[in-house]
């Protein structure tokens, strides 16, 4: 069996973006093509000692990807080419040319795996996929074993970090979390094994879904204490109900800024009073909208970071 493949012009100023995009598309396993030179952190984790001699960057780059064979292709591509475009606003986004082959039927879903290595999150947090072994763990770490499925979400990227840092700064033991967008799960398994008592996530994509019981069900999270729930918290209030009003400490939500700007005006139903708001998936230039929507939705802004060209807000209700 062949399978299409896809390859898409962009620049490396909007890899990282686009990246996430896809990501957010439910497309996993990318293939990126550039001539930007390795970092000595990027030699150390992918555990190279000689380098090929590559020619100087000129700033183009090229995303491929697969779509799996029972999705509608033209429609997953019409949806990526808009989302993409949509970034132009903020960075060079390129020519946004898809080209599609064909490549012989291989494990291409799972080939991605070989290159995500356990990871520390800060000093005394390790995700680890669950496919890799550990030794020599101190005994002050934890260590959360995690497959993103595919669902974005393994911690690597800056904005996960952004909402990991916070929430290990901000929570209690005994408190109740709320991960909006909870991707692979990996914000709310993380609040759980750091003492939360309980933890509900949604997510519009029933994929993630999966991924986020199958992942709590590896790091030995009971089924009493973990609730994900398919479906939109911003447009049904039936859901909001359903997930809990004024019931939650903290909520996280590590999506874009177009989704928590309207998620702002309608989360408070969920949350207790004087609860913390976390969120991130903010890109630099769309942080003084996210800072005016929470502001105008009433909340009482802590505490903003920033890493990678993404910003983080914590904020009370």
């Amino acid at each position: 069996m062949k399978w299409n493949k896809y390859r898409m012009s962009t620049t490396t100023a909007a890899v990282d973006m686009v990246s996430y995009t896809l990501g957010e598309l439910g497309i996993e396993g990318i293939e990126i093509e550039d001539k930007v030179p390795l970092s000595e952190e990027d030699k150390k984790r992918m555990f190279i000692d000689l380098l090929p001699d590559v020619e100087e960057d000129d700033g183009k780059a090229y995303v491929s990807f697969y779509i799996e064979p029972e999705k509608d292709h033209e429609d997953t591509l019409e949806k990526v080419r808009a989302a993409v475009l949509e970034l132009a606003d903020f960075v060079d986004v390129g020519e946004v040319r898809i080209e599609k082959t064909q490549t012989e039927d291989i494990d291409w879903m799972n080939n991605w795996k070989k290159y995500w290595k356990p990871f520390h999150v800060d000093e005394h947090i390790i995700i680890k996929p669950t496919w890799e072994t550990l030794e020599n763990v101190p005994e002050d770490t934890l260590v959360v074993k995690l497959d993103p499925g595919t669902a974005f979400g393994t911690g690597t990227h800056h904005t996960t970090r952004l909402c990991i840092t916070q929430l290990n700064k901000y929570m209690e033991k005994g408190q109740s979390i709320l991960d909006v967008g909870c991707g692979s799960g990996i914000l709310s398994i993380i609040a759980l094994l750091l003492g939360a008592k309980e933890a509900t996530a949604t997510d519009v994509d029933v994929h993630a879904v999966e991924a986020a019981l199958e992942n709590a069900a590896v790091n030995d999270i009971q089924e009493d204490v973990y609730t994900v729930l398919t479906g939109d918290v911003i447009t049904d209030r039936s859901l909001r109900e359903q997930v809990g009003l004024h019931h939650f400490d903290i909520v996280l939500a590590n999506i874009f800024a177009e989704i928590i700007i309207p998620l702002s005006g309608v989360v408070k139903e969920m949350m207790k009073p004087g609860a913390l708001f976390i969120t991130s998936g903010i890109i630099d230039e769309k942080e003084a909208d996210v800072e005016k929507a929470l502001t105008e939705n009433g909340f009482e802004i802590l505490e903003v970071t920033h890493s990678g060209g993404w910003v983080s807000f914590t904020a009370r209700a």
